[in-house]
């Protein structure tokens, strides 16, 4: 998949089975995921992520059977309702499971957490992954799938590595061979920094994400620093991540990319 101020929108798949928010059976959380990414297709975005992001309180570094079966039946229906490149990310740091949907699923990318140095997240403290996880993409020949990594991910604390500031940790993960790096503001919703962003830009030779908080009134300020904006929560009623998609909210910022791109 090649980046080039690509807009990805983020299908955010409904509790699934054995979760303790769960209460749709596994046909209709496809149904839901399935509309949702035909109104982003419509829209005319670039491309489509989807995770299990309703699986509240997550699971850290792996998931059950259940959940990769679970999620693997929503690829496949997305991958067969439309025609965009389309991503998964599996909560939390569950980057080997989502590898498998996405080989099996003809995804073209997946968002893995934890490639580079360990934090401590939520769910626990998330080791490094790199060396194991392109290990496993080569074993199961996956090769074409793209791994975009996060750095200084959100909703973490990353005081044990307090002394690698950001351009060092994507330099790192430059060299362990990540295919594009992802960054994010401290939570889901929240902007990125600015000054970050501008220093990535001249620090490594991959294409640089912003991973939260990019909205109809900030993307111009972003434009320049980036080569591709998930954008999730924004198209949401009332911005908030557990609504529905708003086609308002989602027609105005196409608008805004449009405008950019003249």
């Amino acid at each position: 998949m090649s980046l080039n101020k690509s807009i990805i929108g983020m299908v955010h798949v409904q509790a699934l089975p054995g979760t303790p928010n769960s209460k749709h059976d596994i046909s209709e959380i496809c149904d839901m995921a399935v509309q949702e990414a035909k109104t982003y297709a419509q829209a005319g975005l670039d491309a489509i992520m989807i995770e299990n992001m309703h699986d509240v309180p997550y699971l850290k570094g792996a998931v059950g059977p259940e959940i990769t079966a679970s999620m693997a039946v929503v690829a496949k229906a997305i991958r067969e309702a439309v025609d965009l490149p389309l991503g998964i990310q599996i909560l939390a740091g569950a980057n080997k499971e989502a590898l498998a949907v996405a080989k099996a699923a003809n995804f073209q990318f997946i968002r893995a957490e934890g490639f580079v140095f360990g934090h401590v997240a939520d769910e626990g403290y998330i080791d490094s992954c790199a060396g194991e996880l392109l290990r496993y993409r080569k074993a199961i020949g996956a090769e074409e799938v793209k791994i975009y990594t996060d750095i200084k991910k959100k909703h973490s604390s990353h005081a044990i590595t307090s002394d690698v500031d950001i351009d060092e940790t994507a330099k790192a993960a430059e060299f362990f061979l990540s295919d594009g790096v992802i960054v994010t503001g401290s939570s889901t919703g929240k902007a990125v920094y600015l000054h970050e962003l501008k220093s990535l830009k001249d620090k490594v030779n991959l294409p640089v994400l912003i991973g939260s908080g990019v909205t109809a009134d900030n993307l111009a300020e972003y434009w320049e620093y980036a080569s591709g904006f998930i954008v999730g929560s924004h198209f949401k009623e009332d911005g908030f991540w557990k609504n529905p998609i708003s086609e308002e909210r989602l027609k105005l910022f196409m608008e805004q990319v449009k405008h950019l791109r003249k």
